[in-house]
C-alpha cells in the first residue's frame, strides 16, 4: 500500500508541475512568397502604386517632379520572442528596376526597410520616402538604400551605392555594386538578397542581374541588429525623386524568418525509486471480509487518487486552451488592427486635460471633437469622443474597422482607439486648418476667402481619395457622408477625408443593399432618399455639391437673403447654365482671383456629378481624369434632367432622426441618421 500511495503521489506531482508549466510554443517562423502582388496584402502609401501585379513606388512622368511612396506588408511580422528572449534571424529576396526616360535625369533611389510604424511615408529627394525633411530623426527603421544619386548631406559616397541606415540616411556602411559589374541606374531587372544572421550578429546583402544568388556578399557588415527590431514590425520599400524622371519598380518579394524553435517543458521528477520504497509481502489472508474491505481500500485507493488525477488533467487542458487562445488573440489583434495603437483612457484623459471645454474643437453626429497634447510622445491630436456610448458603439466599430485598413494620402490618419470607462473614443491626426466648411465659410466671412489653388487642390484630393475607396481597395467602400464638415485640411491645405462613422463596405460588383437612409440633406442623392440603397454613385453626387461648395462658396441649402425661400445650391447653379451664365457661380468674396478655365470646369464638374439621374453621373476615375487634364470634361445638359419615382418616399418622419448639433447655420441643412 505504501508504494501504491507513493507512487499516486508522484503522479499526482508530475501533473502538477505540468499543469504549472505546460508545453510552450515558441513564436512561428515567417515564410511569404509574392511572385506578383496585388491589394489584397499590401498597403500603397504616398505616390505608390499597383500595376500588372508590380508596385511603382514613384510618379511615372515624362517630366522632372518630386516624388515619394511606399508599400508595405499589410501584417506585423513578428521578429522577437518576449517568452524565449530570442530574435529572429530573417532572409529577404525582391526583383528590382531602376530606370529612366532621361538618362541625365537619375535619383533618388530605393529602399527595403522594416520599422516600427506603417502608417508615414517621407519626403521625397535624399530622403528616400523613408523620413521627413523637418524630422529627420522621427521615424525608426532598419534599412537597406539602393541610393542613386550623391547627397553630401547624408554623407553619400558616390551616386551608384547600396547602404545599411539604422535610424538614419547617414549609412553605417556602404559598398560600389559596380565591383560586381551591377550597375543601379541600368534600368535591368535587379535581384537582391538580404539575409542577417542574429546568432552571428552578421548582415550580407547579395545583388546579381540573374536569379542565382552569388558566393560572395556586396555588402557585408558585423552589426547587432536585436536592438532594433521589436517584438512585432513592418516590413516594406520605399523610393523618392526630386527633379528627376527616375522610375522605381518591384516585381516580386519573398520573406521569411528564422530561429524560432518550440521550447519544450521543464519537468523536475522526484526521484523515486523501487530501493527507496520498502516493500512488503502480502500475507496471505483467508478471511472473506478482510477481503472485502481490502477491495474497497483498493478501490478507494486507486479510484479517488484517479479520480482527482483525471480532474486535474482537465484542469490543465483548460488552462493550458486558455493562454494559447490568449497568444493567439493577441497576435489576430495585431494583425486585424495593424496601424492604430489601443490608447489608455487614462492617457486620452490627460492630454485633453480631462475633456476640458477649452479643448474642444469641434462637434459632430458622432459626438464632441477635442485637441489632444500627448507630452510623452511629442505629438498633437484630435481625439473623437462618443457622444453615447452604446448608442454609437455601430458608428464606431464601423469607423474602426474600416478605416483601419485604409491607407491613401487624402484619408484622415487614424493614430489609435480606446474603449475604457463606458467610453468609445478614436485619435486621429491633428489636421491644424480643421475642418473644409470653416475655412470655406467663416474665414470668407472675415475676409479671407480660401485660395483658388488651394481649392482646385482640394477638388483633386478629394476625387483620388474616392477613387480609391471605390475601385482600388480589395473591397469597395462607400463613405456615404461626403460633405465639406468632413473634409479636414492640413498644413499644406491637403484634403483629408474623415468620418467613416456611415459607410459600408460591398464586394465589387454586388448589388448595393437597401438601408435605412442616412447621411446630410443637402448631399443625399434622389434615388438614396427614395429606396435607400447606397452606391458608389451616391458618393458621386455627394462629391458634386462638394464641389459646386468649393466654386461658389454657398451652402447646399441656403435661406435667399431678405427671404424665407430655401435654395438649393444645384438647382440655383442648373438655373445660370441653362442661361449659359455658368461662370456667375463663381464664389463673389474671390474678387475674380481665379482660372476662369479652371472655375468652369469645376462647376461643370460637379454638376455632372450632382446629375438626378445616377446612370448620367461620372465615376470618380473619369473625374480625377478631368481635373487632371488626361480627359475631356463631360457634356452637361441645359436643362436639368428630372426624374420620376413609382412609389412614395419610403421613409417618414418618425423613420429618421435629426441631428442638429452638426448643423453651423441654415436650419434646413439637417443630417439623417439610422437609430
Amino acid at each position: 500500500m505504501n508504494s501504491r500511495k507513493l507512487l499516486v503521489v508522484s503522479t499526482l506531482l508530475f501533473l502538477f508541475n505540468f499543469w504549472q508549466h505546460p508545453l510552450l510554443v515558441s513564436s512561428e517562423n515567417v515564410n511569404l512568397d509574392f511572385p506578383v502582388f496585388s491589394f489584397r496584402n499590401f498597403t500603397i502609401l504616398g505616390d505608390s502604386y499597383l500595376r500588372n501585379g508590380v508596385f511603382g513606388l514613384t510618379r511615372e512622368l515624362e517630366v522632372p517632379t518630386s516624388s515619394s511612396g511606399c508599400v508595405i506588408y499589410n501584417h506585423p511580422i513578428e521578429f522577437f520572442d518576449r517568452e524565449t528572449n530570442i530574435t529572429a534571424s530573417f532572409s529577404t529576396r525582391f526583383s528590382f528596376s531602376i530606370g529612366n526616360v532621361n538618362p541625365s535625369s537619375f535619383g533618388d533611389g530605393l529602399t527595403f526597410f522594416i520599422s516600427p510604424n506603417n502608417q508615414t511615408v517621407g519626403n521625397a529627394g535624399g530622403y528616400l520616402g523613408l523620413v521627413n525633411s523637418s524630422q529627420l530623426t522621427k521615424n525608426r527603421f532598419t534599412a537597406i538604400e539602393f541610393d542613386t544619386r550623391q547627397d553630401l548631406h547624408f554623407n553619400d559616397p558616390d551616386d551608384n551605392h547600396v547602404g545599411l541606415d539604422i535610424n538614419s540616411l547617414i549609412s553605417i556602411k556602404t559598398a560600389n555594386p559596380t565591383l560586381q559589374s551591377v550597375n543601379l541606374k541600368s534600368g535591368n531587372l535587379i535581384t537582391a538578397w538580404i539575409d542577417y544572421m542574429n546568432e552571428k550578429k552578421k548582415l550580407d546583402v547579395f545583388l546579381s542581374y540573374s536569379s542565382f544568388k552569388p558566393e560572395k556578399p556586396l555588402l557585408n557588415v558585423n552589426v547587432d541588429l536585436s536592438g532594433y527590431l521589436n517584438e512585432f514590425m513592418y516590413v516594406g520599400f520605399s523610393a523618392s525623386t526630386e527633379g528627376s524622371t527616375e522610375l522605381h519598380y518591384i516585381e516580386n518579394w519573398s520573406f521569411q524568418t528564422m530561429g524560432f524553435h518550440p521550447v519544450r517543458p521543464r519537468i523536475h521528477p522526484h526521484n523515486v525509486s523501487d530501493s527507496s520504497v520498502p516493500h512488503t509481502p502480502p500475507t496471505p489472508v483467508s478471511d472473506s471480509g478482510n477481503k472485502n474491505h481490502k477491495r474497497i481500500r483498493l478501490g478507494l485507493g486507486v479510484g479517488f487518487p484517479a479520480f482527482f488525477c483525471s480532474v486535474l488533467v482537465v484542469f490543465g487542458w483548460i488552462s493550458f486552451k486558455k493562454w494559447r487562445e490568449s497568444r493567439t488573440e493577441k497576435c489576430l489583434k495585431a494583425e486585424l488592427v495593424t496601424g492604430p495603437r489601443q490608447y489608455s483612457y487614462k492617457e486620452i484623459k490627460s492630454a485633453t486635460r480631462g475633456f476640458h471645454s477649452s479643448r474642444i474643437v469641434g462637434h459632430g453626429a458622432f459626438g464632441t471633437v477635442y485637441k489632444a497634447f500627448f507630452t510623452d510622445l511629442g505629438t498633437i491630436s484630435a481625439v473623437k469622443r462618443s457622444k453615447h456610448a452604446h448608442e454609437g458603439k455601430t458608428e464606431f466599430l464601423a469607423e474602426l474597422s474600416i478605416i483601419a485598413c485604409l491607407r491613401h494620402k487624402n484619408l484622415v490618419p487614424l493614430q489609435g482607439w480606446c474603449v475604457e470607462k463606458g467610453e468609445l473614443l478614436l485619435v486621429y491626426e491633428f489636421m491644424p486648418h480643421g475642418s473644409l466648411d470653416s475655412l470655406l465659410y467663416s474665414d470668407s466671412e472675415h475676409g479671407n476667402p480660401l485660395q483658388w489653388s488651394y481649392r482646385y487642390n482640394i477638388a483633386v484630393g478629394l476625387a483620388s481619395v474616392l477613387t480609391y475607396l471605390h475601385q482600388e481597395c480589395e473591397q469597395q467602400v462607400i463613405h456615404r457622408d461626403v460633405k465639406t464638415s468632413n473634409i479636414m485640411l492640413d498644413a499644406n491645405y491637403n484634403a483629408r477625408l474623415g468620418d467613416f462613422g456611415l459607410a459600408r463596405i460591398m464586394d465589387h460588383g454586388k448589388s448595393p443593399v437597401s438601408t435605412l437612409t442616412a447621411g446630410t440633406m443637402g448631399y443625399l442623392a434622389p434615388e438614396y432618399l427614395q429606396y435607400g440603397k447606397a452606391t458608389e454613385k451616391t458618393d458621386v453626387f455627394s462629391y458634386g455639391v462638394v464641389i459646386l461648395e468649393l466654386a461658389s462658396g454657398r451652402r447646399p441649402i441656403e435661406r435667399e437673403t431678405g427671404s424665407q425661400k430655401m435654395v438649393n445650391l444645384v438647382d440655383w447653379a442648373w438655373m445660370l447654365h441653362s442661361e449659359g451664365k455658368i461662370i456667375e457661380a463663381a464664389d463673389k468674396n474671390m474678387n475674380g482671383e481665379y482660372d476662369e478655365k479652371e472655375m468652369k470646369k469645376l462647376l461643370l464638374i460637379g454638376l455632372s456629378c450632382a446629375n438626378p439621374d445616377s446612370m448620367e453621373r461620372p465615376s470618380m476615375r473619369a473625374v480625377l481624369q478631368i481635373l487632371n487634364n488626361e480627359a475631356e470634361p463631360m457634356v452637361v445638359p441645359k436643362a436639368k434632367p428630372t426624374l420620376t419615382f413609382s412609389n412614395s418616399l419610403p421613409l417618414s418622419i418618425d423613420d429618421i432622426v435629426l441631428d442638429c448639433e452638426d448643423i453651423v447655420i441654415p436650419e434646413s441643412q439637417f443630417e439623417i441618421r439610422p437609430e
